[in-house]
Formats: structure tokens, sequence, C-alpha cells
């Protein structure tokens, strides 16, 4: 064992700059091993954590005023109810900005089941009768702290000072401003003083269930106990959940997939170093078996060696990522945070480090087992004669170019077999490079052409205390607005009465809505509609079929006639003319306006014209862009790209290390037939940057059409819906590859002038084995 060490050692000082290089390689690849998980877990955590916390409700049911929802607490199944709570809708007001709030009446006592969780301040009290708990998210965005005061502003325009109390988590639905509208609070007293109307009560129930598996089927059973004219919303724990963890799936996917792709390239990268080390000491293997080594301990010397360097390697990387990831900005250090607190984090960093460790291994096996074969007295093979030139090395010489180009594409693919694993083993790299960039592409596309991806309209405009006619005239008469859509929302139950989606009456038959279709047309008749795929999903649906949903009591049978990339509430959106809506009242009155603006109008000096010339009587927004919410995808890319950059080069060290053992002799030769160092050199530069050039074409075919398979899976996934994905420019890609060709030609320049510079007849006396 003693011999085995020292042996692993002096390797290892021989080859400091290639055993650097591997341990910094699985450092960077175990930090994005565990920072995936850590999002991963995090992506369910903060819903998993609070429900667990709070008995949160498998299935929340919003009911009409007067509904009888004491049959719910005998279905099978139910093992605890919270509520009924009165509810009514309002808006939140903090000096400029205004949201959607769902006022809640509780009492002073928290519930058992669907308990908020207050993190600051305190429950609510009788001793304020102005109270109000915000849910902790809503809370964030209106910069609302406690013994702070906002403004509720009832349907009919009465606004209500009140006093926050405290602010509470909660997993009834999820956060603001992904879910709305928010969730507040207050008192039944106070609820009665915002909004005394009797006819604008609803009622929310939740059902805690035993079996969380029977939510979809326990909704329809209340849905049909109730009867869907008395059911407006219902959302199971499920939606709650995924709404919660949405950013936060996709950086710990994107982290996870391209970590385990890195891990597959250093572990080649790391099988193609070991075998290149085998070939170049033969002869000191030889005499390790001549002074008694078995093979079998051959192949442990050199398992025993890359197994240490991929345990610093792990080491290094854990290390990091424990005492920098919470220090790192957004999602990433937050869910560093949370997931060091957990008791499972050491049976994650084990499985992971004994996973990194694991490939590392299996991947020197197969170098490991062949220099165990080798002879104790090898023979010394005599030069095989040249087995012809290659096809671009003919191509080279009818075009005449010079002897060192000629030259260096024949060594290039002098051994087809090796020439073409080192092109694998670099193309895998490239392609997620190309993968890297088709990320970025995307997110460029959300920003520079919001109109593709479903964001035709940069404004939202809502009358507050304003006639629509009034508000419409205001609309029309500013220069930059090209057109305003009116448009209305409301909860909508689907086939089956399971859950609901948001169904969406925007544009007329007269001014259609220009929304981004994937499939299918525009909607063209009243019973038409597009829909997201988040909806397709709930319902069960395609493109072309007809399904019967239930919006305010009233059921509305629609054709499908297209999927839209729809980025709003998960993609689980049903969108349709206003007109499908009109009823015996004919059409009924927008909520809002969709504004599309004209090309290079700024949408914040368009807010402040409408604000100023309606005199705050129109509450105006931007339209949330995705893109906003995903930034720290193009710090992760930049970090992927580099750890994908350190296992090219330490691929192009191995195949410049090989390629100059395999043409020492051809070195000496062309030295002794009058080549200048200069040109021998070239040649050896040649050949590297040809096998790059061919793994950079490979690379990025295969990465192009990988990047958006994976793109609009994730869209897909994520409801968004497929058609998302934007291809990286055409002087993108080849500004990349060039660059690739360029590292590669200077890495091998090194090596090469020192080759050069050895003696002719050292060269010449070289014998390969």
């Amino acid at each position: 064992m003693r011999a085995l060490l020292r042996w692993v050692r002096a390797d290892l000082r021989a080859h400091r700059g290639q055993a650097a290089l591997m341990v910094l390689v699985t450092a960077v690849i175990a930090v994005s091993l565990i920072l995936a998980n850590a999002l991963l877990r995090d992506a369910a955590n903060p819903w998993q954590r609070i429900f667990l916390q709070s008995r949160g409700a498998h299935v929340w049911i919003h009911v009409r005023s007067g509904a009888d929802t004491a049959p719910l607490t005998r279905l099978d199944g139910v093992t605890g109810v919270a509520g009924p709570y009165s509810t009514a809708s309002a808006d939140l007001v903090r000096g400029a900005e205004k949201v959607s709030l769902e006022l809640r009446a509780a009492g002073p006592q928290l519930p058992s089941v669907a308990r908020p969780l207050v993190r600051s301040g305190r429950w609510l009290d009788p001793a304020r009768s102005d109270g109000i708990v915000l849910e902790s998210s809503l809370a964030r965005a209106m910069r609302a702290d406690v013994g702070g005061t906002v403004t509720v502003r009832a349907r009919d325009g009465a606004t209500r000072t009140m006093r926050v109390l405290g602010v509470a988590d909660s997993a009834d639905q999820g956060s603001y401003p992904d879910w709305t509208p928010g969730l507040g609070w207050v008192l039944p007293t106070a609820l009665d003083r915002v909004e005394p109307d009797p006819a604008h009560i609803q009622q929310a129930i939740g059902l805690r269930l035993r079996d969380p598996g029977s939510a979809d089927f326990t909704a329809q059973q209340a849905v049909t106990t109730l009867g869907s004219g008395q059911v407006t919303q219902v959302t199971t724990w499920q939606q709650v959940r995924s709404a919660m963890g949405q950013d936060n799936r996709l950086l710990g996917l994107l982290l996870g997939v391209f970590g385990l792709v890195a891990l597959v390239a250093a572990a080649l990268a790391t099988a193609g170093a070991a075998g290149g080390r085998v070939l170049a000491q033969v002869r000191d293997i030889a005499m390790l078996k001549t002074v008694g080594f078995t093979p079998a301990q051959v192949v442990r010397l050199f398992l025993y060696e890359h197994t240490a360097l991929a345990l610093a390697g792990m080491a290094l990387g854990a290390g990091a990522a424990s005492l920098f990831g919470p220090l790192l900005p957004g999602a990433l250090g937050e869910a560093m945070g949370v997931w060091q607190a957990e008791p499972a984090r050491a049976g994650a960093l084990a499985a992971t480090g004994a996973g990194v460790v694991l490939s590392i291994a299996l991947a020197t096996a197969l170098p490991a087992w062949r220099a165990g074969r080798i002879p104790a007295a090898p023979t010394v093979r005599a030069d095989r004669p040249a087995s012809g030139i290659s096809r671009l090395a003919r191509l080279a010489l009818l075009l005449k170019l010079p002897p060192a180009l000629a030259l260096g594409s024949r060594a290039a693919f002098h051994r087809p077999l090796r020439a073409g694993l080192t092109v694998a083993r670099l193309a895998i790299p490239i392609m997620m490079i190309t993968v890297a960039l088709g990320s970025w592409a995307t997110l460029d596309g959300f920003q520079d052409h919001p109109r593709q991806l479903g964001l035709a309209a940069s404004l939202t405009a809502r009358p507050s205390g304003i006639d629509d006619a009034a508000a419409r005239r205001l609309l029309t008469e500013q220069p930059a607005v090209a057109a305003a859509y009116p448009g209305a929302e409301i909860p909508a139950l689907v086939p089956g009465e399971t859950t609901t989606i948001t169904l969406r009456a925007l544009g007329t038959a007269d001014h259609p809505y220009p929304f981004a279709l994937a499939a299918g047309h525009l909607i063209r008749d009243e019973d038409e509609a597009v829909a997201g795929q988040g909806a397709l999903n709930l319902m069960h649906a395609k493109v072309g079929e007809w399904v019967r949903v239930t919006a305010g009591g009233t059921p509305h049978i629609l054709h499908i006639v297209g999927r839209d990339i729809e980025p709003d509430h998960n993609g689980e959106m049903l969108s349709v003319d206003l007109g499908a809506l009109a009823g015996p009242g004919g059409t009924p009155k927008a909520q809002y306006y969709a504004l599309v603006l004209r090309p290079g109008a700024n949408p914040t000096a368009v807010r402040t014209d409408l604000l100023a010339a309606s005199h705050g009587r129109l509450d105006v927004r931007p339209v949330a862009n995705p893109a906003a919410q995903l930034g720290l995808v193009r710090v992760v890319v930049v970090g992927l790209v580099g750890v994908l950059t350190l296992i090219g080069l330490a691929e192009l060290v191995t195949a410049t290390a090989s390629g100059l053992r395999d043409h020492v002799r051809d070195l000496g030769v062309l030295r002794a037939m009058g080549l200048t160092p200069r040109q021998v050199t070239a040649i050896i530069v040649t050949s590297t940057a040809l096998l790059t050039t061919a793994a950079v074409l490979a690379g990025t075919g295969l990465g192009v059409l990988l990047s958006n398979r994976l793109i609009n899976m994730e869209g897909q996934a994520s409801g968004v819906g497929a058609g998302i994905a934007r291809m990286p420019a055409p002087e993108t890609l080849l500004m990349a590859g060039a660059v690739a060709v360029a590292v590669a030609a200077c890495v091998s320049v090194v090596p090469a002038t020192r080759a050069t510079r050895a003696r002719i007849t050292a060269a010449l006396s070289a014998n390969r084995t």
C-alpha cells in the first residue's frame, strides 16, 4: 500500500495542472448538483412546510352566500373543515399602489385547520376592529409593515382605513402576484363595514382529507352535493403547490440537467485522461509489474488516484456550497439557507457525493483495467505503415494548402476511433453550451418580443370612479395607445367540476384580441375559445374539442379552436370573446382594458399620462413579464457555461497530449526533412483545431435540437405551453464556435511549442508501444 501511495503522489506531482483542473471541475459540478437539490426541494418546501405547520386544507371551495355547506363535513374522507368564512372582493390601496384583495372574515381565535401562521405582529383582536392581517407575499409586494395603515376600497368605491396588525403565511393559495387576488383576514364586523351588501358576500370552506390523492374526487363530490350553480371557485392543494414553487423549480431543473450532463462529460473526460496516462506510462507500469506489482494492484493504483481527485473535488464543492451558498442572491441563497437547516440535508449531500465519486471511479475503471493487462516486458511495436490519408487531407492537398495545414489535417484523423471519441467528448459540453445560449435567447425573446409570447398588451387600465364610456374615450384619445381591448375575468368550473380555471373574456367580435397562438386559429364566433396549456391539462382536452365550463352558475359550451402561449396563472386560462359572457342584460361590463401600445411607446410614460388625464380614476398597471422574475436564470446560465468550458479545456489538454504522444516520431522525421519548429507547431495546432471544429459542428447541431425540445417541454410542464423556445442567432452560434476553435488552438500552442524544441535525435529514437 505504501508503494501504491508513493507512486500516486509522484504521478500527481508530474501532472499537477491536469489534476488541479480535474479537482476544480468536480468541485463545480458538485456545487451545481447541490444547488439543484436545494432548489428542487425548496420548490415544494415553502408550501409543504406551511401546509404541515398550519394543518392546511386540501380543497378550498368558494360558494355563494346562503348556501348550506354543512353536508360537506359529512363527505367520505373529510377529516377536518376550515370555515365556512364570509369573503368579499375589494381593492387594497397603499399610496399609488392598488391590488385586488380577498377579505376573509375570521374570529379572534386561530382555527385548528388551515391556521394562518403569524410571522410578525399578532392575530386579529376584538379591541382593534379596524385591524387586518395580510398574507406575507402580499404584504411584501405592497411594502406594508406591521403597525402601518392601508386603505381598503369596496366595490361601491367607499374606502376604509385599516391598521396592519400582523403578517401571516398561508397554504390556502399561492404567492402574490402569481396568484391573485391577494388574501387578508379581518373580523366579521370589519367585513360588514367594508361590504354591507349581502349580495356581494361569498363563503369559503376548506376540507382537510384523509387521502390527499383524492382531492379531485372530493372536489367533484362537493360540487355535486352543493350544486354547480352555488359553487364559484374550487382550488386543490396540487394547484397551490405548483404555483408556489414554479420559479425555483425552473432553476432547479436547469441546474440539475446541466449538472448531470456536466458530470457525464467530466466522467468521459476523466476516462480519456486516464487512458492517455496509461498509454504514456506503459514503461513505468511494466517496471511496476517487474518489481512485483500484480494486475489487481495496478488497477487499484489508477482507481485510487482518480477517486482521490474526485473526493477532493467533492469536498471542495460541498464546502464552497455550504459556506457561500446562503450568500448567493435571490432564490439560490434562500433555498440554500432553508436546505441547510433541514435534517435530510446530510443524506442528500452524501447521496450527491457518492454519485459524483462513483461516476468518476466507473469512468476510470476501463483505463485501469487496460493498465492491469500491460505485460511486465512490453514488446516494442514497429511503426505501422501509414493507413492512407483522409478525405480532408486529400482536399487540403488538392487545394494546395501549406504543408503544415495538409499534414495537420492528416494527423487529426490518423486514428479514426480515437479521433471520434475525442470529438464526442468535446461535443457534449459544446452541445450544452448551445442549450444554455438557447435559454438566454428565449429570455431575450420574452423581453424584446413580448407579443410573440402572449404579452401583446403592455398595460391594463381599470376604471375606478369613472363610467365605462368615459374610460374608453380617455384610452382611445391617448396617441400612444394603438388599441384598448375590453376584458373581464371570472372563475369557471372545468368539466368534471374538480377545480376551477380563469375564464377570460377579452376583445370583441369586431375587435378581436391578438392572442399569440401556437396551434389553431383565433376566435371568430362567440362559442369559440382559445386555451392555455395549463387549462388544457386540467380539462384533459385538446384543440378542436368542445368543453363545458360553468362560470357564475351559468354553463358555457365552448369550442376550443386554438392554444395560445399563456404566461399568466400557470396557463390555466380559457379565453373567449366578451360577447360569450352576454346574458339577458346584454354584454357584460368590462372589468379592465388591455392596452396595446404603438411601436416605440414607453409604457411608463403612457401610464403617467393616463393617470394624469384621468385624475387618478383609472388604475393603470404594467403587465408583468415573466422574464423579470427569471433574471437569476441568466446568472445561472453564465455559471454553467463556465463549468462546461472547464470540462472542455480538460478534454483539450488530454487530446493535445495524446496527439503529441502519437506523433512524436513523426515530428522528428518532419524536422529532419526540413520543416521549421513553427511549421511543426502549426501541424499540431491544426490537428487540434480540426478536431474541435468537428465537435463544434456536431455539438451545435445537437444542441439546437435539444434546446428547443427541453425549453418547450419545460413550457408545457409549467402551463405556459410549447412554442416559447427561441433559437440563438446564427451569428451567436458562429461566434461561439469560433471562440471554441480559437481557445483549442491556443491551448495546444504551449505543449506543441515544447515538443518542437526537443532534439531531433531524441524524437527519432522514441518508440511507440
